[in-house]
């Protein structure tokens, strides 16, 4: 079972990793913009959508990426000194009643949302030139079925917790600092 998990984990951070050098893009893009605009006096037509664009696509993308690092923002201040077996039984409660739910909701309509979009050609409407939009908008729920598979691994995780009292390994790519002082200040 940890090996799936551990796969699953690592599938997620190699999307979020590969849709992580859309910063690249948009710090590339911003940068040209800004040196049209301000020094040439010429702005382009482009950037804003591709900008628009970039930034979407590596906000929507980077979910299961983060939920497999258990980065999502979390009201840790009582969580944390819960016991192992608290905090499952209640990341389980939770991911059954609120995110599972949210999910599916997002990946439904934003399947819709994205087939409507391809029906009628959308295309910007904040450049003249009109780029088609619609591609973008399929990010919406392939990033939902992302997050849903990740999110079976963590009730997968949350569920091994509660039975054994100790949470199982997960793939980690930094340290948080706080998490490296606490332990320093147990030492």
């Amino acid at each position: 079972m940890q090996r799936y998990l551990l796969m699953v984990d690592s599938f997620s951070a190699w999307t979020g990793k590969i849709f992580g050098w859309s910063i690249v893009v948009l710090t590339l893009v911003t940068c040209f913009e800004v040196f049209m605009r301000y020094i040439l006096r010429a702005p382009t037509d482009w950037a804003p959508d591709v900008s628009r664009f970039a930034f979407g696509t590596l906000f929507m993308m980077a979910g299961a990426y983060t939920l497999s690092r258990n980065a999502h923002v979390r009201g840790d201040m009582f969580y944390r000194e819960w016991p192992v077996r608290t905090q499952a039984a209640v990341d389980i409660a939770l991911y059954l009643l609120f995110f599972f739910p949210g999910i599916i909701a997002l990946v439904v309509a934003g399947l819709d949302f994205a087939n409507l979009a391809r029906g009628v050609n959308e295309r910007s409407s904040i450049s003249p030139g009109g780029p088609i939009v619609w591609p973008f908008k399929y990010v919406i729920p392939i990033a939902g079925m992302l997050m849903f598979i990740q999110g079976v691994v963590e009730i997968i995780r949350a569920g091994i917790a509660f039975r054994t009292g100790v949470w199982p390994q997960r793939l980690s790519d930094v340290e948080e600092t706080e998490t490296r002082l606490a332990q320093e200040s147990q030492l």
